[in-house]
């Protein structure tokens, strides 16, 4: 085999690896959109939900966020990974028992920088409970529970 050859694999390898591993996540969605149109990166920026505007729309991952401003939405196109929610926007209670469910907005965490979504305030509230607990399941359950919901038609 030729040097040149010998270079060219690694390098095919880490390209078409990349490309592989690039399947856009499985976001929860009401229309194609994130969050039922509610800003992410609010959930940080002004410690509260706050509707996003069409005025101020992203696509990322096959899925529009709605942002309140166009200041909002320059972070997010930044760093999208550190603004948008665990488990694809899923319920995390949920994620943490090994299923998915949807969202209520308003329900919401954000615990060492990354923000956790439930189905509504009182699960929420179960949720916070056991939160660094409930977090751990969800994370070890998230890696199937994602595979199940990438093979739904």
């Amino acid at each position: 085999m030729s040097r040149r050859f010998l270079l060219f694999v690694p390098l095919f390898l880490v390209v078409v690896g990349s490309a592989w591993g690039q399947a856009p996540e499985p976001f929860n969605t009401k229309d194609g959109v994130a969050i039922e149109g509610y800003d992410p990166v609010a959930y940080f920026t002004d410690e509260k939900p706050v509707r996003g505007d069409t005025a101020h729309v992203h696509e990322w991952q096959n899925v529009r966020w709605l942002f309140a401003s166009a200041e909002h939405k320059a972070l997010f196109v930044e760093n999208p990974e550190a603004y948008a929610p665990q488990f694809g926007g899923y319920c995390a209670w949920a994620a943490s028992r090994n299923y998915t469910a949807d969202i209520d907005p308003e329900a919401w965490t954000v615990d060492d920088g990354k923000l956790y979504l439930n189905y509504n305030k009182q699960v929420q509230r179960d949720w916070s409970k056991e939160q660094a607990e409930n977090i751990q399941k969800g994370h070890a359950n998230w890696p199937g529970l994602r595979a199940g919901l990438q093979k739904q038609p």
